[in-house]
């Protein structure tokens, strides 16, 4: 139990520390995140957590090892469809690109709090009320055939309760004020758009969690191996958001692909009882139907509508504010 207790505070203090040498060293000054940057730090990651894996193998076997494999396969696949709402977040409140590093860091930090208590929740209520897998393989196939038959994706931020419940204490200055989250003005504090759009990110990845956790519980019930799966997949969302936000529109058969991998995947929890899917046919037809989603999209193009991009240096004086605007207007 000791060593248990010992593996976890390692593990999070080593994700702390590359986050504080992430932000306080290399992002220190904020930037526009090019291409190249992006691509580094993407493989960076990925490279970080294919050595834990391997880690794994050695310190737990190869059958755990390739649990943790499927698992940061599943997660970071579904985290690419995050992506696109991530832009879609971006462009409806006209977020400078100087900014949004900022904003997806503490929107992760946020989400990797969130997650750990998704993962001990589901976790225990997996091990104590056996019934409730059955639940959660019905939901992932319900949330894969809604995935697959959503047209477009849209966001309504002021339908946001979260954001709703919040303009109605704290209130927003109308413009954003040099990336602060909170400006103090007449002796009292107030929040800046930049705040609203962190408020969202966070709803929205709170939403994405309930998609993703129960997938990856299917492959294992081992809350380390599950929230470290976790933790890598989400580290690495930010540098993939960057270097894959522009090509996004690209991949317009990626959803389908994403909603087989949730219908697979509650079809293994239902069945499990039955027949157990070795977690290396599952691995391999995960890998197979990304793999043929992104095929047919580049094999089938089609013309899609352009997102426009946020503003490189927004113009404070007359960047329009989507945060105060009524619950009522489009």
């Amino acid at each position: 139990m000791s060593n248990q207790v010992l593996l976890w505070i390692a593990f999070n203090i080593f994700v702390l520390a590359m986050l504080a040498l992430d932000l306080g060293v290399f992002h220190r000054k904020a930037h526009v995140i090019k291409i190249k940057e992006a691509l580094a730090w993407s493989a960076m990651w990925i490279t970080l957590a294919l050595l834990f894996n391997l880690g794994v193998y050695f310190w737990r076997g190869p059958e755990t090892a390739l649990e943790f494999l499927t698992g940061y396969v599943i997660e970071k696949s579904l985290s690419v469809d995050n992506i696109f709402v991530f832009l879609l977040i971006f462009s409806y409140f006209r977020v400078s690109l100087l900014y949004q590093h900022k904003v997806l860091f503490w929107g992760i930090l946020g989400a990797l709090i969130m997650r750990a208590i998704f993962i001990a929740t589901g976790v225990t209520l997996i091990q104590k009320f056996h019934w409730v897998i059955y639940i959660f393989g019905a939901f992932l196939i319900l949330t894969g055939i809604k995935m697959a038959l959503q047209k477009d994706k849209k966001i309504h931020p002021e339908r946001n309760p979260v954001l709703r419940l919040f303009r109605r204490f704290m209130p927003v200055t109308d413009r954003y004020e040099n990336g602060r989250f909170f400006v103090k003005r007449a002796g009292r504090y107030l929040a800046t758009p930049l705040f609203i759009v962190l408020l969202v990110v966070e709803t929205t990845d709170v939403i994405f969690a309930v998609d993703s956790i129960p997938a990856i519980l299917a492959i294992t019930l081992d809350p380390f191996i599950v929230y470290t799966s976790n933790v890598f997949a989400i580290l690495g969302l930010r540098a993939l958001y960057f270097a894959l936000a522009g090509l996004m529109q690209l991949f317009h058969h990626l959803h389908y692909g994403l909603s087989v991998i949730l219908v697979f995947v509650g079809v293994k929890m239902l069945i499990s009882n039955i027949y157990e899917i070795p977690v290396s046919i599952a691995l391999g037809l995960v890998v197979s139907i990304l793999l043929i989603s992104v095929i047919a999209s580049v094999v089938r193009p089609r013309k899609v509508e352009t997102i426009p991009p946020p503003p490189d240096h927004p113009d404070e004086e007359t960047e329009p504010n989507h945060a105060n605007q009524s619950k009522d207007e489009p």
